[in-house]
């Protein structure tokens, strides 16, 4: 008796071998990316049509939405006044015929016509016109001779000249081929039965052909399971790996009843303020993390204000107080600059022994370093860096060039760290000579649904900061959709100055060039100081300005001496004026919901209370009303960041590197939330200390199947 039949035996199958397939077929099967057996069973139908559900052309109500099976009587074409296409089909079932009128798609004549087309079905709104039942642009699925209760209904390109019958039988070829071996099921029967899964064989065949919806519902439930089940085991396993074969630092973080000595606790305690129970949390979570000897690998992501900073500068200052040093590594200038003020006025009189200093101690050394950083002034700090006398250092992505050599680097932070690049991201993990990792907290102020969070960071271990600090104040968001409310915006940002405060506005996002978002900027600057805000002091920052420039009107504004900061999307993170209290974002339906919520949190940070206006006067998409509608409903940080992936959809996991199998298929981050747990779970358990992949063999199979060295590096980098 043969093994079951394996993922790996069907990828080494090419379609060549089904009955059908020709030469001809086969270049078909090509442009739809399917060569092997493997790559036709995991082809997911995109929708079915459930017989069970038709209409019938003569008794169809006018006006409802419905699904009539029929056969095409006719088909014919001509051109509009305007000079359009218009294609004309009837199409007809036992009672009646219906009349389908499409435009400007000139190809659906030569589809309709064709003798070989047998049933189809169509799907649209029934209307009345001359006196006969009719449909304008209805979708069309071509259902040949297929029977059954439901019917499944396969991506195809109209150059691949295959027909969804076509691809539908080579399936059911391939699942009566494997019957008599059965197809190999990886995952313990266990697991199985504690998750309510049907097995492999089961879910292939009722994903491709299913009795009832129900029955595809159960099946597709197994295969999304398995999809990120791969997923889960590649990144724990990476995460147990990084755990058994690097040399971390044990940090000194307290003794076994938990106090922080030295630097961390003099400094906690020289804040002005209570820290919240999440920074408590968050700052124990990590404490744990520096004292193994295992590297740190953590995300700590917190809403905007929520106090990422002091965290950082704990973890920071635990490396420091060690003998070590750190590095603070920022995505633009503006943001390094903004960390190098607010963490030398957190750190304040901080100091550290120095025996070799007269007075036998010195203040913490914060240094910084961009690519402005004038050339002697890079000397000194590269100098001291290498001799240890710079405890932390913080900087862009300058920090990673070839010159810069730690003493020794302890702890890395690196804050929004979506916009490194994977390369950039993983360099100062490997910064030391003695072979030691540093440990690595990476921050995010964009909120990350917790799905997403244990898929694309699935890697690293999660701390949420979901308290604000007391002080802080709901910024009130509203949506000024005319042109009076936009006005009443305008009246807002003269009486918030009026009263000692400042405002920003944001321009208009032109992500096709930032040079036209320049010019952008400049008129919007200049109609603003010309009639809306005409007699108060305003200031422009965009990307295109020299560093020395911007600098100068960010330090301008932090001073008081601009009322107002006109910019583009520079601002989005980093920038802290207490001062200012209005946000206006022009034009914010091109905005995303991270954009415009990271924008939203540069006001409110004093004790006043903020105000952000969405100016938006023009016609907006669905989808863009119902980003507007939850920014005005909520200031909650993760509820924007569910909201926005139901909206935006969850893009591909490996990015712009999928090659087919590689990425989640059936899998969604927004409709298969429980299963993403499930799976994680599951990982965990069946990985145990890393070594638990060694009793599964099949599944470490699949993974190497599905996921290749190289993507499984970009996985864990990313």
């Amino acid at each position: 008796m043969k093994a079951p039949i394996t993922l790996t035996d069907l990828a080494g199958m090419g379609v060549s071998r089904l009955q059908g397939v020709g030469p001809k077929k086969l270049k078909g099967l090509e442009i739809l990316g399917i060569e092997s057996l493997l790559d036709l069973l995991t082809h997911y139908p995109r929708r079915y049509i459930d017989r069970t559900r038709e209409a019938k052309i003569a008794s169809s109500a006018l006006g409802e939405e419905v699904l009539i099976l029929g056969e095409v009587s006719s088909v014919s074409s001509r051109r509009t006044r305007n000079g359009k296409v218009m294609v004309v089909a009837d199409v007809r079932d036992a009672t009646g015929t219906l009349r389908c009128t499409f435009f400007n798609q000139a190809w659906r004549e030569h589809q309709l016509s064709s003798p070989h087309i047998g049933e189809l079905a169509i799907f649209g709104k029934i209307e009345m016109f001359n006196a006969k039942r009719q449909m304008t642009n209805p979708v069309v699925d071509l259902v040949g001779t297929r029977t059954g209760k439901i019917v499944s209904v396969y991506p195809l390109s109209e150059k691949s000249g295959l027909s969804t019958w076509e691809v539908g039988d080579w399936v059911a070829q391939v699942l009566r081929r494997c019957a008599d071996r059965g197809i190999a099921d990886p995952v313990p029967e266990t697991v199985l039965r504690s998750l309510g899964l049907v097995a492999r064989q089961s879910a292939f065949a009722g994903i491709h052909a299913p009795e009832s919806m129900g029955h595809m519902v159960t099946s597709r439930d197994r295969l999304v399971f398995d999809e990120l089940l791969r997923l889960q085991l590649s990144l724990v396993q990476r995460q147990r790996d990084l755990e058994r074969n690097s040399l971390g630092i044990v940090q000194q973080v307290g003794d076994s009843g938990g106090a922080v000595p030295g630097l961390v606790r003099f400094f906690l305690d020289s804040l002005p303020y209570e820290l919240t129970g999440a920074q408590q949390r968050a700052i124990a979570e990590i404490d744990s993390d520096l004292a193994r000897p295992i590297p740190m690998h953590r995300l700590l992501q917190g809403d905007v204000g929520s106090g990422k900073t002091v965290v950082a500068v704990s973890a920071l200052l635990t490396a420091v107080q060690g003998g070590h040093q750190g590095a603070l590594m920022a995505p633009t200038e503006v943001l390094a600059e903004q960390h190098g003020t607010s963490v030398r006025a957190l750190i304040g009189d901080v100091s550290i022994d120095a025996p070799e200093t007269l007075l036998g101690s010195r203040p913490v050394s914060v240094g910084l370093l961009t690519n402005r950083t004038r050339a002697a002034e890079r000397r000194r700090v590269l100098a001291n860096l290498a001799e240890g006398s710079i405890d932390i250092l913080i900087g862009t992505h300058a920090l990673i060039q070839d010159a810069v050599q730690f003493n020794s680097l302890g702890v890395v932070v690196i804050d929004e760290q979506h916009r490194f690049g994977v390369e950039q991201r993983a360099a100062l993990r490997s910064a030391n000579s003695d072979s030691t990792v540093p440990d690595v907290l990476v921050m995010t102020a964009t909120p990350i649904p917790r799905t997403a969070a244990m898929t694309v960071y699935g890697d690293l271990d999660v701390t949420v900061l979901d308290e604000l600090p007391p002080g802080r104040t709901p910024i009130e968001t509203m949506w000024a959709a005319s042109s009076a409310e936009e006005e009443t915006a305008w009246e807002l940002v003269r009486s918030q100055v009026s009263a000692g405060y400042q405002s920003y506005v944001v321009c208009p996002l032109i992500e096709e060039s930032e040079k036209l978002e320049v010019a952008s900027a400049e008129e919007t600057l200049e109609r603003l100081a010309a009639v809306e805000l005409s007699g108060l002091r305003l200031g422009l920052l965009h990307g295109r300005m020299a560093s020395d420039d911007k600098q100068l009107t960010m330090e301008q504004f932090r001073a008081g001496k601009l009322d107002v900061l006109i910019a583009t999307t520079v601002i989005e993170v980093g920038v802290d004026v207490p001062n200012a209290t209005v946000m206006v974002i022009l034009d914010a339906d091109r905005f995303g919901i991270a954009q415009l919520h990271q924008l939203r949190g540069r006001v409110g940070r004093g004790g006043a209370r903020g105000f952000c206006v969405l100016v938006a006067t023009s016609e907006v998409t669905a989808d863009a009303q119902a980003r507007l509608e939850a920014m005005v409903r909520t200031t909650d940080g993760f509820e924007l960041a569910e909201v926005d992936l139901d909206l935006r959809g969850e893009g591909t996991v490996m990015g712009e590197r999928q090659k087919g199998r590689n990425d989640l298929q059936l899998a969604s981050l927004r409709r298969d939330r429980a299963w993403v747990e499930k799976a994680r779970a599951v990982a965990v358990d069946l990985i145990g200390d890393g070594s638990g992949l060694e009793q599964h063999p099949l599944l470490g199979a699949e993974l190497a199947l599905v996921l290749d060295d190289e993507d499984r590096e970009f996985l864990h980098k990313s």
